[in-house]
């Protein structure tokens, strides 16, 4: 077991102990002292958020690893889009080979103009699935969305893992949670998954239950409990497998194939679950997330590859036959979320 995989079992088990774990602790001192004194400054106006000329909405989490933030943004967006308004998304391009010290203009909502290595996987994903939604990376979301509102006339901002980022203002602050992984430990990096501590929800204007799952049960009755703890409404996302396809012919893969799951995304567990349903999985390949795949990752895999489609989109390529992406379906009410 690797280290990154050793501290990522440790941000997920609340018995955890041992030296590793008593290691991160004493770095979480200096990390907490980091997020907490900036957090103080905004709270205390001592730092203020910039606002601009459009409704801002924030997509994020307590939490890191993959919530499911991406799927969430493509609903937001497609559903503003078909209300005739202007969208764009701004992500910090995480991942990606563009400086993101600069704006990039990923997709003007019809024109793509980077690929997925230079701008990253989510970002190039969302450009290439949305259709009349821009997409911007840049560090300096204050001026990237100056940028989109004064070149496109943009009406509405989706901040793309947008949560801890206080520079921009925003009327809508919604907050993901993993309806398995919820909070982890309950401890701040790096001992545990937080970004922040508790005080962060005083933030937030709804929270997103997201549940990848087929039974959504369990999910739903941590919603309620949740609306009730926190007297915050809750809403039930909803995420699950429709088909899998080849990503090169677009034909659907018949249930019972014997399959290689690839994935390199913060939170692969339920992916392989997906899988697990319907086909005979005898090879199961994880990187680390945002992994930029080579030639050498697939060239040896016999048989068909199912990957997701965030990681679909950076092997596509490599223009092989085997190579397959899991489709998922989003429910959620996207006009009740958006209300206020």
């Amino acid at each position: 077991m690797n280290l990154k995989t050793q501290i990522t079992k440790i941000h997920y088990d609340k018995n955890a102990k041992g030296l590793v774990y008593y290691i991160l602790g004493f770095c979480t001192l200096f990390y907490a002292a980091g997020a907490g004194f900036k957090n103080f400054l905004y709270d205390k106006n001592l730092l203020k958020s910039s606002k601009v000329n459009a409704k801002v909405i924030s997509v994020g989490n307590l939490t890191t690893g993959g919530v499911g933030k991406t799927p969430v943004v493509a609903e937001i967006a497609r559903y503003l889009a078909a209300k005739g308004k202007k969208v764009c998304i701004i992500s910090r391009g995480y991942g990606g080979e563009l400086s993101n010290k600069d704006i990039n203009l990923i997709s003007d909502g019809i024109n793509l103009y980077y690929n997925a290595r230079e701008a990253g996987d989510e970002p190039y994903w969302l450009a290439v699935n949305l259709d009349g939604c821009a997409v911007i990376t840049c560090k300096d979301r204050v001026k990237a969305a100056q940028y989109a509102i004064e070149k496109f006339g943009i009406t509405h901002i989706i901040l793309d893992d947008g949560f801890q980022y206080r520079k921009l203002a925003r009327d809508i602050n919604l907050l993901l949670i993993d309806s398995d992984k919820m909070f982890g430990n309950e401890k701040l990096l790096p001992q545990g998954p937080l970004r922040e501590g508790f005080d962060g929800l005083k933030r937030v204007s709804k929270i997103l239950v997201v549940s990848k799952n087929i039974d959504h049960s369990r999910a739903a009755k941590y919603t309620r409990i949740l609306t009730k703890k926190l007297s915050l409404p809750a809403y039930l996302c909803k995420v699950e497998p429709e088909y899998v396809y080849n990503i090169k012919t677009g034909e659907h893969l018949l249930s019972g194939a014997e399959i290689t799951a690839m994935s390199a995304i913060g939170q692969p567990g339920q992916f392989y679950k997906f899988l697990e349903q319907d086909f005979k999985i005898v090879r199961t390949v994880t990187f680390d997330d945002h992994h930029a795949y080579s030639i050498q990752d697939i060239r040896n895999v016999t048989g068909a590859i199912v990957t997701t489609e965030k990681d679909a989109v950076k092997l596509a390529k490599y223009d092989m036959d085997n190579i397959y992406a899991l489709k998922l379906k989003t429910e959620l009410n996207v006009n009740e979320i958006l209300s206020v």
